[in-house]
């Protein structure tokens, strides 16, 4: 199975890449299914389920899904048209389907929140339904967010389960493990971000390649200075107060001062990852890196790899996603990057591994060293939970996100201290991620019934 480095860093909108992009992902394919259908629909309806449910509110499922559902997607999504079609929505109980006409939907009555069982296939699973006139139902499918905005119909994952893991890639390097991917490295004498680019060059043109990448840091940038400059309190009625332009003014009057002390290069890190996350909070614009909930922390690197890492270049930024992505792959192929299935240490775990490996290629590491970079991030995230306080990707995220980059540059660092040799190899690492995840309990995996959530007061 090939994962492009565009599959692992896609652009969209926040607070979830599993229950905001995803739903809004699935809705779509929903109305394509319906326009390719020989049924006239008249209404619609869905119903939320496991994960879907339980932290549906706060994280915007359901918004999502009903804008989804009126024909918006992630990577165009435009704020203002959306408020406007959702108020229109919640007035005249239809929506205007692309090429399909009005369709009839209530939202209080055709929206359903399921909060038992989670569907067999996955915890963050959801059926969508046409039905005519008489409200009988002419087209129903499964759909399940499994993570980073990767949307799968039942039958899907049935398949990539029987299928997926045995199936090797049509690219010049398919390393389905970080063995494989080192033992290429060394037969072919290229780094990983050389192979990668030559798997991804196998779809897609090199202009296009690059346009593309220089795109997921624009607007992984932009969303850095927004973050930096945004004000007041985040939405969902924690009355979290957005931290990261004070911190930024806090640190600016200090720069030049003989007094700064070193570890205040930690809270660098630390502004740029927040920024991030606190935009990602107020359902704006975010690159999945490779969720939204762990979005902050690899340009958070990258971003303090540029502005204060002497000899830094942008034009290797797409060496560092192109690492970033390979390790990427290889947690999500093996693991989860999900934390409704593993918990935090797939989502934050995962973006530290990437960020780390990234960082470690564009400082000269070699592959060896670089896969070691990823291995000591994603060792020491093992066992966290995803346990967000009233459903929504604030507390404890956005602050996980700076101690995730800081975890990140530090697993950098050390690696480049040896020479690439180490106990615990990255493959062992994503697999004890696997069944970690699997024996976590279930309200420890962004169910919200469990850990902080439960102990923290949400009002």
């Amino acid at each position: 199975m090939f994962l492009s480095v565009f599959d692992m860093f896609k652009v969209g909108i926040g607070p979830s890449s599993s229950h905001t992009m995803g739903p809004m992902v699935a809705a779509g394919r929903f109305l394509d299914s319906l326009r390719g259908s020989p049924f006239h629909a008249h209404g619609l309806k869905a119903s939320l389920h496991g994960s879907l449910a339980f932290t549906g509110v706060g994280h915007a499922t359901d918004r999502a899904t009903i804008l989804g559902l009126a024909g918006f997607l992630p990577d165009t999504y435009d704020t203002d048209k959306a408020e406007a079609a959702l108020h229109a929505i919640r007035i005249s109980r239809q929506i205007e389907a692309p090429g399909l006409g009005l369709l009839h939907f209530d939202p209080e009555r055709d929206l359903n929140f399921d909060y038992g069982p989670a569907l067999p296939g996955h915890a963050n699973g959801m059926i969508l339904q046409a039905t005519d006139a008489q409200g009988d139902v002419i087209l129903q499918e499964t759909y399940y967010s499994i993570g980073g905005g990767f949307v799968l119909t039942a039958a899907e994952l049935a398949e990539a389960g029987s299928a997926g893991k045995t199936q090797r890639a049509d690219v010049p390097y398919p390393f389905d493990t970080a063995a494989e991917m080192l033992r290429m490295a060394r037969d072919s004498g290229l780094t990983i971000a050389a192979m990668k680019r030559a798997n991804e060059l196998r779809f897609r043109s090199a202009a296009e390649l690059d346009r593309g990448m220089d795109r997921i840091w624009q607007v992984m940038n932009a969303c850095i200075d927004r973050g930096m400059e945004g004000e007041g309190i985040l939405p969902g009625g924690l009355k979290v107060r957005r931290r990261a332009r004070g911190i930024h003014e806090k640190l600016l009057a200090e720069r030049g001062l003989n007094m700064t002390a070193p570890h205040v290069i930690n809270d660098w890190m630390s502004l740029y990852a927040m920024a991030v996350n606190e935009e990602n909070a107020a359902g704006g614009q975010v690159v999945t890196a490779p969720t939204n909930g762990a979005a902050g922390v690899v340009p958070a690197v990258i971003r303090y790899w540029l502005d204060h890492v002497p000899g830094a270049s942008p034009s290797r930024v797409g060496e560092f996603l192109l690492t970033a992505s390979a390790i990427g792959g290889l947690c999500k192929h093996n693991a989860s990057i999900s934390g409704a299935e593993c918990g935090c240490q797939a989502e934050v775990g995962s973006a530290a591994a990437m960020a780390a490996a990234g960082l470690a290629a564009v400082l000269g590491g070699t592959p060896e060293q670089v896969e070691n970079a990823a291995e000591i991030a994603l060792e020491h995230h093992l066992g966290m939970t995803c346990d967000p306080v009233k459903g929504l990707v604030q507390v404890p995220c956005i602050e996980r996100n700076g101690l995730g980059a800081i975890k990140a540059v530090s697993a950098a660092s050390l690696s480049l201290r040896g020479d690439g040799q180490h106990l615990v190899s990255l493959d062992v690492c994503i697999e004890t991620m696997r069944q970690t995840g699997r024996d976590m309990h279930e309200k420890y995996k962004e169910t919200s019934l469990g850990g902080l959530a439960v102990n923290v007061p949400n009002c």
